[in-house]
């Protein structure tokens, strides 16, 4: 494999990637291929089918007790693909008030916490999330989720951070 910036080689192995890209802290890609290259430093990490690994962040979020953190709530209208207005429409709010949860400035209230996981998991196939376990969500300061991910043959799976 050849760098795009600089022509060098680059040098594949699997690693633990720190994955960004998602806009959550604490979400690591677990033994992914990264190609480095030696000369100038660029590298290109191959994720395979993205659309599960979302889905499968999605899961673990709307599953975690704690309540919703301003990146979470994003990362999830984001994966609905509702822009602000379409996702404050259908929370019964205004944008200013989306913005303002997505941005950390407020905090979302428990009833709209719920109403957006049971969004996501309405609009995907999550299937490890009970409704039952909304009764559990904590009233307690958001907390981030810290997450690993692994792909197999059978696709991405959390596991703990």
């Amino acid at each position: 494999m050849t760098c795009m910036s600089c022509g060098s080689g680059m040098k594949t192995a699997r690693e633990n990637f720190k994955y960004e890209a998602c806009g959550l802290p604490g979400v690591t890609l677990v033994s992914v291929e990264v190609s480095r290259c030696l000369q100038c430093g660029e590298y290109e990490v191959a994720i395979p089918n993205i659309e599960t690994l979302h889905r499968t962040i999605a899961a673990a979020i709307v599953a975690k007790r704690a309540r919703l953190t301003s990146a979470e709530i994003r990362f999830l209208r984001k994966l609905l693909g509702w822009s602000g207005s379409d996702f404050a429409e259908r929370m019964g709010v205004t944008p200013e008030t989306v913005s303002r949860w997505e941005t950390g400035a407020a905090r979302m209230g428990p009833s709209a916490d719920r109403l957006l996981r049971l969004m996501v998991v309405h609009e995907g196939p999550v299937t490890t999330y009970s409704l039952d376990s909304l009764k559990g969500i904590a009233r307690e300061k958001a907390a981030p989720l810290r997450l690993g991910l692994r792909a197999d043959e059978r696709g991405w799976h959390a596991e703990a951070a």
